[in-house]
């Protein structure tokens, strides 16, 4: 398929009329609530049925056909560093657990992937440092509670690597919940434009933390802050470039990072140039007016791999060079492939034909600011002749996240209600949060379930990370540590 017939089937789909849609009453949302939870007891959620013909290590290599084979290694490298780090890439194991959970009915839109360390601090278009999720590879619609427990689960699996007590990681995870529960129950009340608006800045957190009399975490916060804003596009050209024949060039670092015409063997410089030009163009379409004006004033300059994150290793991951005004004018951009989200064989198809397309939407309906680049191409025909979906955003624009190394109780129990907050408000913003209020109710029976369901998949979790690990030593998985 071409990228024009693509872009041909996807405005002829925008061009349909739309499905009616149907307003309820405040009292006939809240009723949905109520009917919801007589069918689904919020009790149920604390239970952890899962099957005993899973296999944590088959779902795993389920993702591993279609990724780049000697990245592989280095994906399970990076997950068995801790129990933590494992969960952070099982993602895929997870959906496969969920799919056997009690569902509420109460849909929203998911982040898919919700752990506590895709949350964090980055720019928004009018340069204030926001807080808010930060990675929607898995988004996709299905019940909100899918979310909350697997951000749940991180807390006390985060916990657990800092040698956290059973109390003080209990506190977490029933922060998490509470603070989900309480805000929704807020956002339930406030108009759909103040829902709209609400976000969470540096200096309403440094308020918040002020005012719970927490000054080392004020003093980390400022200090962060701080280190977040020179975490932009110049800083990345300072690390990432060098001069080659009077020319700049993103450094090369394999298998961490590799230019393009060392992955196009045979190709001429000038030949993958104008590949990327003319698939740039299709990117510069998904975004709206003014921006692609913006966008189109930097030219290309150079291309390259780069292996990011945890369980995204392996999908194929670019950083793209551009230039503006000069040599001093710099513009990274990040260019991610996205496949399917883990939660479609639980949950249906996306609607998006491109799944790049599904992570920009799901990103802006979730987010309180999204970045200005964010956009998404096909490339129709790529280095290994497959067709594949990606979306395009900054590299690095004030992106900052917690410091797990070092982070204390009383900061993991702050962060807790910084991350349930916002989890709520972007549910807020796609589900219908006067409903999934009243199911929520006034009492604390919600958080405590998610507190136990927490517990329950703590120690299956630690389970599959064993298993992971003796597959390792029997031979069936290959590991490379240290990349």
């Amino acid at each position: 398929m071409t990228a024009s017939t693509e872009e041909l089937q996807e405005t002829e789909a925008a061009s349909k009329a739309p499905a009616k849609v149907t307003h309820l009453t405040p009292e006939e949302r809240a009723a949905l609530g109520k009917a919801a939870r007589a069918k689904v007891p919020r009790t149920l959620h604390a239970a952890l049925e899962i099957s005993s013909e899973r296999d944590p290590v088959a779902y795993l290599q389920e993702q591993d056909a279609s990724r780049v084979p000697e990245l592989v290694p280095i994906k399970y490298g990076r997950m068995l560093v801790s129990a933590f780090t494992f969960y952070r890439g099982a993602a895929n194991i997870m959906a496969h657990d969920l799919d056997a959970s009690p569902r509420s009915g109460l849909n929203v839109q998911l982040c898919g992937d919700a752990h506590l360390s895709n949350f964090g601090g980055f720019a928004s278009p009018d340069r204030a440092l926001i807080f808010d999720l930060n990675d929607f590879d898995e988004t996709h619609p299905g019940p909100f509670e899918w979310d909350v427990k697997r951000l749940a689960a991180s807390f006390e699996i985060a916990g657990r690597d800092r040698g956290f007590t059973d109390a003080e990681r209990r506190d977490a995870v029933l922060a998490v919940g509470r603070a989900y529960r309480e805000s929704m129950r807020e956002f339930a009340l406030m108009s759909n434009l103040g829902v709209w608006y609400a976000r969470l800045t540096a200096e309403e957190i440094a308020a918040r933390l002020r005012a719970a009399k927490a000054k080392r975490q004020e003093k980390a916060l400022t200090k962060g802050t701080a280190k977040a804003q020179t975490k932009d596009s110049m800083k990345a050209f300072n690390k990432l470039t060098t001069v080659v024949d009077g020319e700049l060039r993103i450094v090369s670092d394999p298998p961490l990072i590799v230019p393009i015409e060392e992955l196009a063997e045979g190709a001429t410089r000038e030949a993958i140039t104008k590949e990327i030009t003319g698939l740039f163009r299709t990117y510069r379409r998904s975004l709206q007016g003014d921006r692609r004006v913006l966008v189109e004033s930097f030219r290309s300059v150079d291309f390259a791999r780069k292996v990011v994150g945890v369980g995204s290793v392996g999908t194929r991951a670019w950083i793209l060079l551009m230039l503006g005004r000069d040599d001093e004018d710099p513009l990274f951009l990040q260019v991610k492939e996205a496949q399917a989200s883990v939660l479609e064989p639980m949950l249906g198809k996306s609607k998006f034909r491109n799944h790049g397309q599904r992570v920009v939407e799901g990103q802006r309906l979730m987010q309180a600011a999204s970045d200005i680049f964010l956009g998404w191409i096909r490339n129709p025909a790529g280095i290994d002749g497959v067709a594949r979906d990606f979306y395009v955003r900054q590299l690095w624009d004030w992106k900052t996240s917690v410091d797990l190394d070092t982070v204390v109780p009383q900061g993991l129990l702050l962060y807790a209600y910084m991350c349930g907050w916002t989890i709520a408000r972007a549910h807020a913003r796609s589900g219908d949060r006067i409903a999934i209020a009243s199911y929520l109710g006034k009492g604390d029976v919600f958080e405590r379930a998610m507190a136990d369901f927490a517990t329950a998949y703590a120690d299956l979790n630690q389970r599959d990370y064993d298993a992971v690990v003796k597959s390792v030593r029997d031979g069936r998985i290959t590991a490379e540590e240290g990349v």
